[in-house]
Order: C-alpha cells, then sequence, then structure tokens
C-alpha cells in the first residue's frame, strides 16, 4: 500500500507539469489550429534560463542553494517566463504570422524549422555570464608557454604567476553539456517524526555514537540523527544513519553510524533522531502541486470570466468574424502565445527543482518529454483547457503506476499506447468535440 501512495504522490506531481505543458499546445491549436512543435522547446529554454539565472543571483550575492531567499526563487521564475513569454512573441510575429493565411502544411513545416533552430541555438558554445574564482597557477618563468605568456604573467625572479579566469558556471547560450540546476526552492520531508533529540557522547572508537536517552527502532524503517555541532566558531549540521538492528536500545548503548565520525567529532553534540514515513511528502511536491493548480486555476477564471478570455474564444470560433465585431487579432493570438510560453515557463521551473540535472538542450529527453505533453493535450482533447489537464494527469498515471506495477522498460509505451487506444475510441479526445467543416 505505501508503494501506491508514494506512485501516486509522484503522478499528482509530474502530472501537473504534464498538464501546464499540455496547456500551452491546447492554447495554441485552439486559436490558430495548427501544432505548435517549438512549444517543447520554449519548455527546455526555461529549464536553461532557470538554471542560468539561479546560477547568476546565487553568485552575484553569494548565497548557497540551501540558504536562498524564497524572493530569490520568484526572481528565477519571472526571469523564466520573461524570457519564454518574449521569445514565444517574437515567434508568433516572424515565423506564423506572416504565414497565417497560408496552407497548415507550411505553418507544420516552420513549427518544426522553429524546433530545430531553438535546440541547435541552445547548445552552442556562449559567452560567459558568470564565472567561478580566479584560478592562480606559480610555475618558473623559463618553463611558460607561448600561450601562457600571451597572459601576461606576474614574473618575480624566477617564479612566474598566472592569473586565468575562473570556471563559467553559466554561459548563454548555454552550450553542449548537461548541467546541474541548484535547487533554491525549500525541500524537506513533512510527515517525519522526531522519535528523539538530545546531547550525544563519542564512543570508543570511530563511527561509534552514545545517546543520552532510551530509543525503540521499528522494523522497515529508517531512522537518521540530524548532527548540530560547531567547527571553529561556525554552526554546521550534518545527518548520519544508523547502522543498527531495530529493537530497543537504553541510554549509553554505542550505535553504530554511517558516514563514520571521530568521536570527537560527536562528542557534546546536539541531536534529533528522525524517522522516516512510510510514505514520504516533500514539501517541494506540495510546491509543485500548489503552484500548478493555481495557475491551471487562474487559465481557467480568465478564459471563461474575462473579457479577454471571450475575445480569445470568439477567435477560436472564428477569426473574420472576431475581426468584425472589433475585436483586434492580433493581439489576442500574441496574448495567447505568450500566456502557453509563460505557462511552460511556470512547468519548466519547477521541472529543474525537482528534477535538477538537466540534458543538453537538443538531447532527445525534452523532445519525449515534450512529446508526452502532447499525447496530453491530444488524449484530454486538442483546444480543450479542461481536457489538457485531464490529459497531464492520466499521462503520468498510466506512466507511473504502468512502471511501478508491469514494467519500467515499456513506460513509455503505455503513454502511446492509451493515445491509440484513445483516438481509436474517441477521436476528439476525452473532452473534445467533433467540429463539423463545411466543404
Amino acid at each position: 500500500m505505501a508503494d501506491f501512495f508514494q506512485t501516486l504522490i509522484a503522478t499528482i506531481a509530474v502530472g501537473s507539469l504534464y498538464a501546464l505543458v499540455a496547456l500551452g499546445y491546447t492554447l495554441v491549436y485552439g486559436i490558430l489550429k495548427f501544432i505548435n512543435f517549438a512549444h517543447s522547446d520554449i519548455f527546455v529554454l526555461g529549464a536553461w534560463t532557470t538554471f542560468a539565472g539561479s546560477t547568476v543571483f546565487l553568485t552575484k550575492f553569494g548565497y548557497e542553494p540551501e540558504q536562498s531567499p524564497w524572493w530569490l526563487g520568484v526572481c528565477v521564475l519571472l526571469l523564466a517566463i520573461f524570457v519564454c513569454g518574449l521569445t514565444g512573441y517574437l515567434i508568433e510575429r516572424f515565423a506564423y504570422r506572416p504565414l497565417r493565411k497560408a496552407p497548415r502544411l507550411n505553418v507544420l513545416i516552420t513549427a518544426i524549422g522553429v524546433s530545430l533552430l531553438l535546440q541547435n541555438v541552445g547548445q552552442l558554445p556562449g559567452l560567459a555570464l558568470v564565472r567561478g574564482p580566479e584560478r592562480v597557477v606559480t610555475k618558473p618563468a623559463d618553463q611558460l608557454t607561448d600561450r601562457e605568456k600571451s597572459t601576461n604573467p606576474e614574473i618575480a625572479g624566477d617564479t612566474a604567476t598566472i592569473r586565468e579566469p575562473g570556471e563559467a558556471l553559466a554561459t548563454l547560450p548555454f552550450g553542449s553539456s548537461p548541467k546541474r540546476a541548484p535547487t533554491i526552492l525549500p525541500d524537506a520531508v513533512l510527515n517525519e517524526t522526531v522519535v528523539a533529540s538530545g546531547t550525544s557522547k563519542g564512543g570508543a572508537k570511530r563511527g561509534v555514537i552514545v545517546l543520552d536517552q532510551a530509543i525503540e527502532l521499528v522494523p522497515d524503517r529508517g531512522y537518521r540523527l540530524e548532527i548540530a555541532r560547531t567547527i571553529d566558531g561556525q554552526p554546521r549540521r550534518e545527518s548520519l544513519n544508523l547502522a543498527v538492528e531495530p529493537g530497543k536500545y537504553e541510554a549509553g548503548v554505542e550505535l553504530a553510524t554511517q558516514p563514520r565520525r571521530n568521536p570527537a567529532d560527536l562528542d557534546g553534540a546536539r541531536y534529533t533522531l528522525v524517522r522516516d514515513p512510510l510514505v514520504p511528502i516533500r514539501l517541494l511536491d506540495v510546491l509543485i502541486v500548489a503552484s500548478s493548480l493555481v495557475l491551471m486555476a487562474g487559465l481557467q477564471v480568465l478564459v471563461f470570466r474575462t473579457k479577454l478570455g471571450s475575445a480569445m474564444r470568439a477567435v477560436s470560433f472564428n477569426v473574420d468574424t472576431a475581426s468584425l465585431m472589433g475585436i483586434n487579432v492580433n493581439f489576442v493570438i500574441s496574448f495567447t502565445f505568450v500566456l502557453g510560453t509563460a505557462l511552460a515557463a511556470a512547468a519548466a521551473f519547477l521541472y529543474a527543482m525537482k528534477y535538477p540535472s538537466l540534458q543538453q538542450p537538443a538531447s532527445g529527453v525534452w523532445v519525449l518529454l515534450g512529446l508526452k505533453a502532447f499525447v496530453a493535450a491530444v488524449v484530454g482533447g486538442i483546444g480543450n483547457v479542461r481536457g489538457a489537464v485531464l490529459g497531464g494527469f492520466l499521462i503520468a498515471g498510466i506512466e507511473f503506476f504502468g512502471a511501478r506495477y508491469i514494467s519500467t522498460e515499456l513506460r513509455d509505451v503505455y503513454v502511446f499506447g492509451l493515445l491509440i487506444v484513445v483516438l481509436l475510441v474517441r477521436p476528439n479526445g476525452l473532452l473534445g468535440s467533433a467540429v463539423r467543416e463545411k466543404v
């Protein structure tokens, strides 16, 4: 049962991200009746902008990722939304608008071309936005190479000091190497249990700790010690795993730990013994789901409760008629593109926080992720806002539950198999409606 609920939590969290990306597909299709295949690359742009922005801010302000303030995450999110929104507007204005009256095949080919352009530009080597500490190399002056001599080294006697720029931590474009995005959102297990706390002592040998109170360790649960101590006047916290069998232990009994620490490091340190829950609920997953639900609810209100939403639905119904009724069609279409790309940017920011290991911009991993979001939009009913949300959760559900209970290797087969079944049974999607065209 614990596995079921753990899989369900992962489904809800990842399904929220799929739904946000699928909304971008469905918004553009609802207005212009074509698939913006460059949308998945906007998502990639948002993820890498999150990496670059968070790296720059952390370096400039001198924060460690786990100590970053809440406003830094908000700034990075707004930066990703701005970059992706601007890119979406430029794509619509200069790539799609000139082809608005052209055959759909022309627009489809253009969308694929824009997608390839974003992929290949994104992996070009770029200019450094921020660098690590300067590297200082000292060597005999008579051993300098021609390249080192060109850097104007400082020579004192027979010794030359070479100062080289630090490693480029973030570049624009992003380059062709995978990176790890700093996790600037807070994360913790919300439902873990504190079993005991007090002051520890070092044991008789390395890797042993002595607690000042009796404890009981139950089977099939993980335990860890949160150690707080002071080193050179600076507070320091670290986690140690208990490497002992379940059972009751009296105060003063030596307990083995991993990793092993010297007795002097543990003597007099404050400890907290924490028991892991059967089904951990992480703060980051809660933030992802809550943020996604707020954005999806806001989109629902915008589309169905505002004048701008009425204009969007009117343009979706008939562009020419909407224009005759005084609606600024160009503005509505551009706004729809910006809105869809902003949702993709928000999803990319949250994705980079949950899965910080980012593949290079042209990696097939991104293509597959974009295809799954597109499948979510089609399964729910392309052009239907509620359908995109439903499709996102369905795709995540069949992917994670299939991988957990059937086979991990076939997780992508489940997704595209569901697409085939839905298209055979309901060609317009689960919540889509048939559209009659006059010929």
